[in-house]
């Protein structure tokens, strides 16, 4: 798994006009390549009646699927800049979708390139960009008088927290980014002089800055 990875916290639209065309970016975040073509799908039926409808995705940890559709327009002029879009934003686990109603002026070459390139960026505006980072569950037992102290240094860390149960024992979830976990738990062991249970969890995904 990524430690880390730049993505779209959810789908966005906003369109702009070019030379009388409108060009209607849509984007979202997707987790499969069933997923973006379902999405290319849904887009294409709310816009039926659209001049095109041009789209890319790109997905993977290694960015390993990257498709593209100039749905009609010339060749390369449409699907290929969008995934230039995608790629040059470094997003992953991404599908947009550039929708076209023609307006009358011809663009040529230089002009759709741009004009398609202009309607994936403000998709992606759209969907506001976020950073996912990856961390540890780190599930700590301790007994009662070791609680406050605990508490006050995670807060001094600024460690992200997850939940605390408090039974014969106080149980609780810490969250540090993965490359972290060992020396945190090291941490942990030495801070608590052995006296901490300390069992690693599951690896999850939270928003930078969140």
């Amino acid at each position: 798994m990524l430690e880390r990875y730049k993505t779209l916290a959810g789908p966005g639209i906003k369109e702009i006009v070019i030379k009388k065309s409108r060009f209607i970016g849509h984007a979202r975040p997707v987790a499969s390549e069933d997923e973006a073509i379902a999405f290319i799908e849904e887009i294409k039926k709310q816009h039926w009646n659209a001049t095109h409808n041009c789209s890319a995705y790109m997905i993977g940890e290694r960015d390993e699927i990257q498709k593209q559709s100039d749905d009609g327009e010339p060749s390369g002029t449409a699907g290929k800049p969008i995934l230039e879009v995608i790629k040059n934003q470094q997003l992953k686990n991404v599908a947009i979708v550039v929708t076209r109603y023609f307006g009358g002026i011809m663009l040529g070459a230089g002009g759709l390139i741009r004009a398609y390139t202009d309607g994936a960026v403000v998709g992606i505006e759209a969907a506001q960009p976020i950073v996912k980072v990856l961390h540890r569950e780190i599930i700590v037992e301790v007994d009662y008088t070791w609680y406050g102290k605990l508490e006050n240094e995670f807060h001094q860390r600024g460690l992200r927290l997850g939940g605390t149960e408090f039974t014969d024992k106080v149980t609780i979830t810490c969250l540090p980014e993965e490359p972290e976990a060992e020396r945190f738990t090291a941490w942990l062991t030495d801070f608590t002089q052995g006296q901490a249970a300390i069992v690693q969890g599951e690896a999850q995904y939270f928003i930078l800055g969140r």
